[in-house]
This record gives C-alpha cells, structure tokens and sequence, in this order.
C-alpha cells in the first residue's frame, strides 16, 4: 500500500515537471504561405514562406554576368521567451552581410592607440613587403 503510494506519487511528480508549450512546436508547424517564382532566363528567382509557428523567410535574387548570385532576404521569427528576431541579409561579390539588433558588436576599443605603435606596425608592414617570400618562414609561395 505504501508502494503504490509512493509509485502514484512519483506520477504525479513527472507529470508535473512535463514542460508546457503554449505555442505549437516547429514539429507541429503548417505551411501558411510558399509563395515561389523560379529562376528565370536572367537568373532571378524569390521565395515568401510564413509558417504556423510564426517564422517567416523571404528571399530574392538575381544572377551576375560573371555567374556569381546577389541575395537579399529577411528571417524574422519569436523567440519561446517572446522576444521578436529579425534578420535582414544581403549576399553578393562583397561576401554575405547580416543586419539584426540581434547579432553581437565588438566594444569600442578602450584607448586610442599611442603613435609609436602605429610606426611599429607601419614598420614592420614596410619590411613584409620589401621581402622576399620563403616558405621555409612559412611563407605562401603558390602559383600568381
């Protein structure tokens, strides 16, 4: 008797613990939206997508005469805290650049640098290009 007491107990504590989701997991998540355009003969192509869960991703994009494809797009979604995330993105020949509130900032650097030290990297930039490439430095010494 004071086994299964014990046992209902234990239930009801493993029941209780079982964590809630109020909002429906990505698991659960429907397709609202998928709105798609192909690419064409000139390379374009874009693409809406809003699901149940409330992430959304839209994308458009174009190709370049020399092949290579320039992107912009959006990727918002709710963090299970409630805090809204967005992020905003271009992607071309200059590399691929985000822009949220999200992503981190490197501080401000906490003094400004003494001018001896602007001279020494000056210095030494000047001596690594006045010299000859060896591999046995380490050197890259490749085919230009």
């Amino acid at each position: 008797d004071k086994m299964n007491f014990i046992v209902f107990f234990a239930l009801v504590a493993v029941a209780a613990a079982r964590p809630d989701y109020s909002k429906s997991s990505s698991e659960d998540a429907v397709i609202l939206t998928d709105d798609r355009v192909s690419p064409d003969a000139n390379g374009e192509y874009s693409f809406d997508v809003e699901t149940s869960d409330g992430i959304t991703r839209s994308e458009s994009g174009y190709q370049n005469y020399g092949g290579s494809v320039n992107t912009q797009g959006v990727i918002a979604f709710e963090h299970p805290d409630g805090t809204s995330y967005e992020l905003k993105f271009v992607a071309n020949e200059n590399g691929f650049q985000p822009e949220s509130a999200a992503l981190p900032v490197a501080p401000a650097f906490p003094h400004p640098i003494p001018q001896f030290v602007i001279d020494q990297i000056r210095f030494a930039a000047e001596e690594d290009e006045s010299r000859e490439l060896s591999q046995a430095r380490g050197d890259y010494v490749g085919y230009e």
